[in-house]
């Protein structure tokens, strides 16, 4: 998922990257090959942390891995579909705490 930020500078990107879409970019980029297990994913792609949603918020691979509840992936494509309602789960549990709704109220 992405979302635009507001146009300011052109020095800024053109959308902010985050969930699967921020995993996605970072997995063409490492030097993992499937089928792997979930430490071989971790250890290709550094224990490093995903955003989750637009404000910033983050998880570790490895903790968001841990999450699905597998340990075996026979394709990038299954590992990025195993951790899409991870990363959902986290997205709307951010979005629907108090924390943020007042967030969402206030225009800066």
């Amino acid at each position: 998922m992405g979302v635009r930020p507001p146009q300011q500078d052109d020095d800024e990107p053109d959308a902010i990257e985050f969930g699967i879409a921020a995993l996605d970019a970072r997995l063409s980029d490492a030097d993992v090959s499937f089928p792997a297990d979930g430490d071989a994913v971790v250890e290709a792609l550094g224990d490093s942390e995903i955003s989750y949603n637009a404000t910033g918020n983050t998880i570790t691979i490895r903790e968001a891995i841990d999450r699905t509840g597998k340990e075996y992936f026979e394709s990038e494509q299954e590992l990025l579909n195993a951790l899409h309602p991870v990363f959902e789960d986290l997205r709307e549990s951010a979005s629907n705490s108090i924390l943020m709704q007042l967030k969402a109220l206030v225009p800066f």
